[in-house]
């Protein structure tokens, strides 16, 4: 490792000093960028939660479909109206606070076409539907939107084939099931009256990490410690020129 005293050439010290700036400047680039994504969490945690707490919008037309925008419409509080097609439910693996389990998408059939519903959570003794009851009939869900998740959980794709879902893909699972038109989001729905029913519902998760500022500030004192080090080194080099120094 270079010690100060080691740094007598000129050439030594400015590519030394070239390191150094270079080093400081990536740091706090990382930490303005850091600084701006603070920006934008902080944002989407305003916007999420003005969209959870807004009355409910009605998200059963294809006109609402093809405008949907995943940036701005996940967690929009909306509500669907039609009639569950219960035989055609997919169970998609889970892990909640409640453990681990399943799932429960029910497509939802109306006159405009099909919504896909998490009616909620059910734990491996209640994924047989004959161990829950199925509502019947026409009725008005109210939830939160949500974006599709295609492709699978990590390093586990869904598996169509062998209805073996690791995530709520809305095209994959609307074309393995044959639900004709489908809406391109899925909704969350609300946890219902009765406590000890299944599915649970309502447990979307609503907390977002926010550790930007935290991860700015190291970066801007690696920069700062890049900087003081480098200030170090020139103020020995010239002490111990002027020490060597006949006076």
């Amino acid at each position: 490792m270079t010690t100060p005293s080691q740094v007598r050439s000129p050439w030594a010290l400015m590519i030394i000093g070239t390191i150094a700036l270079l080093g400081a400047i990536g740091f706090a680039a990382l930490g303005v960028w850091q600084l701006e994504r603070l920006a934008w969490k902080t944002a989407l945690i305003a916007a999420v939660d003005t969209r959870v707490h807004a009355a409910p919008i009605d998200a059963g037309s294809p006109a609402f479909w093809t405008s949907f925008d995943p940036g701005t419409g996940e967690y929009r509080h909306a509500s669907v109206t039609g009639h569950f097609d219960n035989i055609r439910e997919t169970l998609v693996q889970a892990v909640t606070a409640h453990g681990g389990g399943f799932w429960v998408l029910t497509p939802l059939v109306s006159d405009a076409g099909t919504i896909l519903v998490n009616r909620g959570f059910v734990p491996p003794d209640h994924r047989d539907p004959a161990t829950r009851k199925a509502p019947e009939g026409q009725v008005t869900v109210t939830g939160l939107l949500r974006v599709s998740e295609p492709d699978g959980a990590f390093l586990r794709g869904n598996d169509p084939a062998n209805d073996r879902w690791y995530s709520r893909d809305v095209a994959a699972i609307a074309a393995a099931k044959n639900l004709g038109p489908t809406a391109p989001f899925f909704l969350d729905a609300e946890r219902g009256t009765d406590p000890a029913a299944y599915p649970i519902g309502g447990l979307t998760v609503l907390t977002f990490s926010n550790n930007h500022l935290i991860y700015a500030l190291t970066w801007f004192a690696l920069s700062a410690m890049l900087i003081a080090a480098f200030g170090y080194l020139l103020w020995d080099r010239n002490a111990r020129r002027d020490r060597s120094t006949p006076t």
